[in-house]
C-alpha cells in the first residue's frame, strides 16, 4: 500500500515543531521510545532521512522539510473532512487577543497554520498586556485570549486559569558579550509602567537591594529586543524571546527568577460551538 501512516505524519509534525523527540512525547501521547520508532518507520517508509538528530535536539532535513509542508496540509484535510461529516465545520469570525510575551519568534508562523488549517475562521488578532487582555475579555471585547502569569513561589493561584499552552523560565538577557559594569547600577530595560512583569522586576530588584535605573523605555517586546540586542543595557524576558545578538546574562548578584505560564482564558459560561471548537483548534496548534 502506497502513501503515509497519518499518526506517523502527526508525530513528525510534533517533533520538529517541538525540536526534540521528548517534547513531542506528550503532545502525541506517546512514550519517547515510539515517537522514536514511529520516526524511523516514517523514514523507511520515505526512503531517506527525515530528522538530524543533535545534541541540541532534532531539526529537518530538505526532505523532512518538502514531508513536513505536505504532512501540515494532509492533517488539516483529514480534520476538515472529519469536521464536515461529523458537522462540526469551523467556520464563523474569532477575536484572539494575544501578549506580545508569547513566543515572539513563533507566534507569527503559528497564527499562519492556524489560517491554514481554517481556512474558513476569520482571525481578527490583538496583542496587548496581558491585564489588557484580560480586562477586554471580562468586558467581553474578544474571544478568546493568551495571557502570562508569573509563577512566584508561594504565591496563590489564580482559581480560573484555563488551558496551559507553555511554561518556561524568565531570564535576564543582555547583548551577546555585553553585560553591566561593576559599581555601577544595573541598566534596565523595561517596557512601560502598566507592565505587569516590569512591575514585578522593579519590586524584585528593590527587595534584594540592587541598584539599578531604567536606561531605555520599549513600547513592546520587539523593542525591547531591538534595545537589548543594540547593548542598550540588560532586561528580564521569557525564554522564547531570545533571538539572534541577545544571549541569557550570568552576572554576580542578579537574583534568579521564577517561570511564567502562557495560557488560554477559561471558557465563558454557555460557550457556543464554534467557540469551543475554536479554543481547542488553538490549543491544539499553538502549544
Amino acid at each position: 500500500m502506497s502513501g503515509f501512516d497519518l499518526d506517523q505524519l502527526r508525530t513528525l509534525v510534533a517533533v520538529l515543531d517541538s525540536g526534540s523527540l521528548t517534547a513531542a512525547a506528550p503532545k502525541v501521547f506517546l512514550s519517547q521510545s515510539s515517537v522514536s520508532e514511529q520516526m524511523r518507520k516514517l523514514e523507511d517508509r520515505a526512503g531517506q532521512p527525515l530528522l538530524v538528530r543533535g545534541k541540541a535536539g532534532v531539526a529537518a532535513t530538505p526532505a523532512g522539510e518538502r514531508l513536513l509542508a505536505h504532512a501540515r496540509a494532509i492533517l488539516a484535510l483529514s480534520d476538515e473532512a472529519y469536521r464536515d461529516l461529523r458537522g462540526v465545520a469551523l467556520r464563523g469570525e474569532l477575536r484572539l487577543c494575544i501578549t506580545d510575551y508569547f513566543r515572539p519568534g513563533d507566534v507569527a508562523r503559528m497564527l499562519r497554520r492556524l489560517n491554514e488549517q481554517y481556512p474558513q475562521v476569520r482571525l481578527h488578532v490583538t496583542i496587548m498586556k496581558s491585564g489588557a487582555i484580560e480586562a477586554a475579555y471580562e468586558r467581553g471585547e474578544i474571544d478568546v485570549g493568551i495571557s502570562m502569569s508569573i509563577q512566584e513561589r508561594g504565591a496563590p493561584r489564580a482559581r480560573a486559569q484555563g488551558a496551559l499552552l507553555r511554561r518556561e523560565p524568565l531570564l535576564w538577557m543582555a547583548a551577546e558579550g555585553a553585560g553591566p559594569q561593576a559599581g555601577e547600577p544595573l541598566p534596565l530595560l523595561v517596557l512601560p509602567e502598566t507592565c505587569a512583569l516590569r512591575q514585578y522586576v522593579e519590586r524584585l530588584l528593590s527587595r534584594r537591594g540592587v541598584p539599578y535605573a531604567v536606561a531605555h523605555v520599549a513600547s513592546g517586546v520587539a523593542g525591547l529586543q531591538l534595545a537589548i540586542s543594540a547593548g542598550l543595557g540588560v532586561a528580564c524576558l521569557n525564554e522564547s524571546a531570545l533571538a539572534p545578538g541577545i544571549a541569557r546574562l550570568h552576572a554576580p548578584g542578579l537574583p534568579a527568577l521564577p517561570a511564567v505560564e502562557f495560557r488560554l482564558l477559561p471558557a465563558r459560561a454557555g460557550e457556543s460551538e464554534f467557540m469551543g471548537l475554536a479554543r481547542e483548534a488553538i490549543i491544539k496548534t499553538m502549544s
